[in-house]
């Protein structure tokens, strides 16, 4: 969950979903829509994915015991197999991530680039050299909190670094100048028209949603609003507009509420204490906690 997510919006989704899925059995048993329920709002949901994929492998082979035994799990890579083997087995690996990098570099004065393979693998190494084999866990978290709390990429807080001393970039006074990051990411504004369609008679008080197909690529089996664009000719007014933001896409949504035409595409019609148990898009989510009338106290954030 803490891949690409603060931890104070990780926290109330890791509470909920343990208590949802408190063993590996019940997480590989339970309908893959429940997962992604449970996860929405999260977003990255090849996380839910995976980790769902992941309990289905250990419930068939047993729980991993090695570093090579967790990198076959769905979704684990390098890092995320280093943190476990570490952290719940013992096991002698350096968990370098973003945090890790920054402190390395910084105790190497190393002013490689670090989209560079090559400096990566170098401040790999060197974390690598660093490690405590005899508390490898502790280590790793330790180095992990390190680089979160204190030695931050604006203004680190060296004069309370309990490794100040040990630094090489501190005493060459470069320390807010690495690790040295040229590239970047140039941010792209999307606009998004959506409908937010209301129901007649036996739909009163629903909102109709559809739901993204099997093989999309993202968001699949999600349901979200439609596109305005859906409907031309169809008369709503503005009910608002939300930001959204997806890696450097900053999606800019305006939500247009009416009564639905007669002619609908394939969906569904939801009452608002439905949605929430449904996998639905952080789109819609927020379209409807803004536009629709009540629906914050239905629609968890």
């Amino acid at each position: 969950m803490l891949q690409q997510t603060r931890v104070e919006a990780v926290i109330p989704y890791y509470n909920s979903f343990l208590g949802r899925f408190p063993d590996i059995e019940s997480l590989a048993e339970a309908p893959e829509p429940d997962v992604l329920t449970a996860w929405s709002g999260l977003g990255y949901y090849s996380r839910a994915r995976n980790l769902q994929r992941a309990a289905k492998q250990i419930t068939s082979r047993g729980f991993p015991g090695t570093f090579e035994e967790l990198k076959e799990l769905a979704g684990i890579g390098p890092y995320t197999a280093a943190a476990v083997a570490s952290i719940a087995l013992g096991l002698p690996y350096a968990a370098v991530d973003g945090n890790v990098i920054r402190v390395v570099s910084r105790l190497l004065n190393d002013s490689g680039e670090i989209s560079s393979p090559l400096t990566i693998r170098r401040l790999q190494t060197e974390a690598q050299r660093l490690l405590d084999p005899r508390r490898p866990g502790d280590f790793n978290q330790a180095m992990m909190e390190l680089g979160a709390t204190v030695c931050t990429p604006r203004s680190p807080k060296c004069p309370v670094c309990p490794v100040a001393r040990m630094c090489a970039a501190k005493a060459g006074g470069t320390e807010s100048q690495l690790p040295v990051k040229l590239k970047r990411n140039v941010t792209r504004d999307v606009t998004v028209n959506l409908a937010l369609l209301t129901g007649r008679n036996e739909n009163r008080g629903r909102v109709f949603l559809i739901r993204r197909a099997a093989e999309e690529r993202r968001l699949a089996g999600f349901w979200e609003l439609p596109a305005k664009e859906s409907f031309p000719g169809w008369k709503g007014r503005v009910a608002g507009q939300v930001a959204h933001q997806i890696v450097n896409d900053r999606f800019r949504i305006t939500v247009w509420k009416g009564a639905a035409p007669p002619s609908l595409p394939a969906g569904a019609w939801f009452a608002l204490d439905e949605v929430a148990g449904i996998p639905l898009s952080t789109v819609a989510r927020k379209a409807l906690a803004f536009a629709w009338h009540h629906t914050a106290r239905h629609v968890p954030n």
